[in-house]
């Protein structure tokens, strides 16, 4: 099955940050949860084959043989599952000697003895022996996603003979899969006709001379095969299993052991899939603590004196801040565009809850809720006051949304001192969900949902009964707001006090705070105020590129059905794989095999076009070039608002290094290298009233870090003299002189330099070059005898996290990696790339985002007008008004050269246009 899994889902499509493909285990993981919803089993187990010989290859040595080798990227994976297995406390079998096949037999054996109901779920036609009235079997006719269900009679409707003959049938026909031949020229039909006159394969061996005719013939010339065909084709019943029947039984995940796993395997739907299986599987161990605290009493603030009445009693402590949505996105402002209303509801209540006046009060704290909906102007002016205030310290969980989601409203949002989802993230940056409801979960064991904490559904029954009346609530407290949303945001206020707290205590413990403080909590202000800006794009440019990639589409269509004489759907890898591989005889050596045949993905196409310059693959990749670009141009001219200007949203969560993520849509997937990607950036332009883009971006900056970290005297010495770093590296790496380096030579340093710092080996620098993977690690071996400082920087920096835990940037950004001792090798090793380049690229990340809040800070104390709307990695894009280019570029390159203290200089290149391509440099 979980081949099965590896084959349904493309493998470039999963994979995680370091490299370890992950599709096997998705796809049988979303499998096992599907059975376990569906079916609602009492018990469950899996069984799994070793890579050791069983009896069955002592017996036959060609048993099995002839298999295509194992894909190199399901490697490790079924390790994976079985990490996942133990993750749900779910017993993964393995017996030595046996297959997976014989251990289901024997559990089925002892379940048929027990009077128990057994579904089988297996690809293997071995499992139909087993099927009964009490044992099904779930066969997969689709992937993992699709499959029939039999039992007795559809076995015998499907195969012919009932299932306790099909080992009699599979001896006379053969299993191809496991290289056992049959009887020449007999198939199903005939086999199954002489088990019902014979009764067995028994009774057919002995009346083999009655039998007439050429079928007769072969069978005894195949007596020998069928013999032994029955006796591997078998399933053994009586295993001394490790793993009782009672033992199987099913129970709630470990939490602890899922969140690190799912976080390394960054499945982040899946879990939230796993828990929802397993809370309505088992309602009762959903929590694993109760609510120890009453839901806040909630009152209303019905004009400007209840409020400041309400602050200043609370203004020796933050309060917490929780936002009151409306949920239809009926209501949206105009500038926010229909597809963004789940993002971008507006507020229609602000609610504040102060913290229990000390740790053991057992009474309830009171909430304040100030609806916006039909506030009065001196009501809406003290709110707007206070949410603006830098110096009254709030409590909030996503400050960049919250203060979103406020602009929209026209309110401004200051003086956060803390966020938990940053703080969440930094305490756990390779987490992938930093929702408020799971935060509270792990660190707090406790809901987040009201119905938890006063009365359950009866409460969801009051609240949503019409004119149900709740003594927390005060009559029509916010008009437009359900009493369940004003009990949840009271809920969430009262909590966010204890998350804040307990993240607090983890952040101090990891050294943590000023990274916090004085780094991501600035950068989320300025990342805010930078969305909602955005920048002035030309929607007659877009549309023109819009339509231009359409005719390359249409073209290199038309171009590719001459070639082979017909039309093909190019999208189609069913149909590319009979053009490819039967009409044009492509080779297939080396080629990967999915479950409809020879892959058609990227990377195959690209290495055939390599290998043989086909046309047709020519007209291909043009197509599916054109496509992609195309794609990402009807994305930006869907994402225009009413202001001609679009509004990336800026992630600081996503990347475990620390890197910021551009979203909705993504700025930092158009390509800068290629004449079409300068075009696309050719579309965003200066603004109204602004007179100029600059870009400014860092030279080489990982680069850099790299010698600052590994103290490499050689690399030091060619940034500080302003070396071509790359010609620099390749005359050491290759004997020759500066000036003799060949572009050829000088790509080959510049991939290897560089794939160093994400932990490339020897075999991806040889795909990523074409090259050897000989003449890779030969290439590798040239560096680091010249540049010995980075090899042993490279092999410490694994060592020391062994050690400690986690790796650190030079800011002290930490990334724990626990699997760095893991006994599963992969997992091990996808922490320890993790481990080579977190320090390297977090470092970067750190530098950058130092730059944003010094350069902010500086056009503030110059008081200038111009200002920052883009951050793409290491570049940044600011819009300048008239009469300040001069002084904005200067500021740039001193804040942003003076952002980190390293032993070589940072090189800050500042450019300038109309557009943002223009602007390059």
């Amino acid at each position: 099955m979980a081949f099965r899994a590896f084959y349904a889902l493309p493998t470039e499509s999963f994979q995680t940050s370091t490299g370890q493909y992950t599709n096997a285990v998705h796809g049988f993981t979303n499998m096992l949860l599907k059975f376990i919803r569906e079916e609602q089993p009492t018990h469950i187990a899996l069984a799994f084959d070793l890579d050791t010989p069983t009896f069955r290859h002592q017996s036959y040595d060609e048993y099995k043989g002839g298999r295509d080798k194992t894909p190199a990227e399901f490697d490790g994976q079924i390790e994976l599952i079985k990490e996942v297995a133990a993750a749900l406390n779910i017993p993964a079998v393995t017996v030595e000697g046996y297959e997976a096949d014989d251990i289901v037999a024997s559990y089925v054996t002892r379940a048929e003895a027990a009077g128990w109901q057994t579904l089988i779920v297996s690809g293997d036609r071995d499992a139909l022996q087993l099927v009964t009235e009490n044992t099904h079997l779930d066969y997969p006719t689709t992937g993992v996603t699709k499959s029939v269900r039999l039992d007795p009679a559809g076995v015998q409707a499907k195969y012919l003979v009932p299932p306790e003959k099909y080992p009699d049938l599979a001896a006379l026909v053969g299993e191809s899969a496991d290289n056992l031949p049959g009887v020449p020229k007999v198939g199903p039909k005939t086999a199954a006709k002489w088990i019902a006159e014979y009764g067995s394969t028994r009774g057919i061996i002995e009346n083999a001379e009655a039998i007439k005719g050429k079928a007769g013939e072969n069978l005894r010339a195949a007596l020998a095969d069928v013999e032994r065909n029955l006796e591997l084709n078998r399933l053994v019943t009586d295993l001394d299993l490790p793993v009782d029947l009672e033992q199987c039984v099913l129970a709630p995940p470990d939490r602890e052991a899922v969140e690190p796993l799912f976080d390394a395997l960054q499945f982040n739907q899946i879990r939230e899939r796993l828990f929802e299986t397993f809370a309505a599987r088992f309602p009762e161990a959903d929590l694993s603590a109760e609510p120890t605290q009453a839901l806040p009493q909630i009152q209303t603030a019905h004009d400007a004196a209840s409020l400041t009445s309400f602050l200043e009693t609370h203004q020796d402590r933050p309060l917490a801040l929780s936002l009151c949505l409306d949920r239809s996105g009926e209501s949206l402002s105009t500038k926010a565009k229909r597809d963004e209303a789940a993002r971008l509801a507006e507020v229609l209540a602000v609610v504040l809850t102060p913290a229990l006046s000390s740790a053991d009060s057992a009474e309830a704290v009171t909430a304040l809720t100030v609806p916006l909906t039909q506030a009065d102007a001196q009501l809406e002016a003290a709110l707007a006051d206070w949410l603006a205030d830098p110096t009254t310290p709030k409590l909030i969980h996503d400050y960049k949304d919250a203060g979103k989601r406020l602009a929209w409203r026209g309110l401004s949002l200051r003086g956060a001192v803390e966020d938990t989802l940053l703080s969440g993230y930094l305490v756990q940056p390779d987490r992938r969900n930093f929702g408020f409801p799971e935060l509270v979960t792990q660190y707090l064991g406790v809901s987040a949902e009201p119905a938890d904490y006063i009365g359950g559904e009866e409460f969801r029954r009051t609240a949503e009964s019409e004119g149900g009346q709740l003594s927390l609530f005060d009559e029509d407290a916010a008009p437009g707001v359900t009493r369940e949303d004003l009990a949840r945001a009271a809920v969430h206020g009262m909590l966010l006090h204890s998350l804040s707290a307990t993240l607090h205590a983890e952040l101090t413990e990891r050294k943590a705070e000023k990274l916090l403080y004085e780094l991501e909590l600035p950068l989320a202000e300025i990342l805010l105020q930078m969305e909602l800006t955005g920048i002035a794009v030309s929607r007659q440019r877009l549309e023109s590129l819009d339509a231009e990639f359409q005719e390359s589409i249409s073209g290199s269509a038309e171009a590719a059905y001459a070639v082979v004489g017909h039309e093909v759907n190019l999208g189609s890898p069913k149909q590319l794989q009979a053009v490819l591989f039967e009409e044009l005889g492509l080779p297939t050596t080396g080629v990967k095999k999915n479950k409809t045949g020879y892959s058609t993905d990227v990377e195959t196409l690209q290495d055939l076009l390599a290998k043989t310059q086909n046309e047709f693959l020519v007209h291909l990749m043009n197509h599916r070039d054109a496509s992609k670009l195309r794609q990402t141009v009807t994305g930006l001219i869907e994402a225009i608002g009413d202001d001609a200007r679009i509004h990336t949203t800026y992630a600081q969560t996503v990347a475990a290094t620390g890197r910021l993520s551009s979203l909705h849509p993504n700025l930092q997937n158009i390509p800068v290298r290629t004449e079409s990607g300068r075009k696309i950036r050719d579309a965003f332009v200066v603004g109204e009233g602004y007179e100029t883009l600059l870009t400014a971006d860092y030279s080489q900056i990982e680069m850099r870090i790299m010698a600052h970290l590994s103290g490499d005297q050689a690399l030091i010495q060619a940034f500080k003299e302003g070396e071509d770093l790359h010609n620099f590296v390749g005359a050491r790496v290759f004997g020759v002189g500066t000036e003799e380096v060949s572009p050829e030579q000088r790509s080959k340093v510049k991939a290897m330099s560089y794939g160093l710092v994400y932990g490339l080996s020897s075999f991806g620098l040889s795909k990523q070059l074409g090259i050897g993977v000989d003449e890779a690690r030969e290439l590798m071996n040239e560096y680091f005898e010249r540049f010995g400082a980075v090899r042993d920087y490279l092999r410490d920096i694994v060592s020391q996290a062994k050690k400690d835990g986690y790796t650190e940037t030079i800011y002290g950004r930490r990334r724990y990696l626990p699997d760095l001792t893991s006994d599963n090798r992969q997992l091990r090793q996808m922490a320890e790339r993790a481990a080579l380049n977190a320090p390297i690229q977090g470092s970067a990340a750190d530098i950058i985002k130092r730059a944003m809040i010094s350069v902010d800070a500086a056009l503030a104390e110059a008081q200038l007008s111009s200002r920052m709307l883009l951050q793409v990695h290491d570049e940044l894009v600011l819009e300048v008004v008239p009469g300040e280019r001069e002084q904005v570029e200067q500021l740039l390159i001193e804040r942003m050269g003076a952002a980190a203290e390293l032993t070589v200089p940072l090189d800050v290149h500042v450019g300038a246009g109309h557009s943002w391509h223009s602007a390059a440099h």
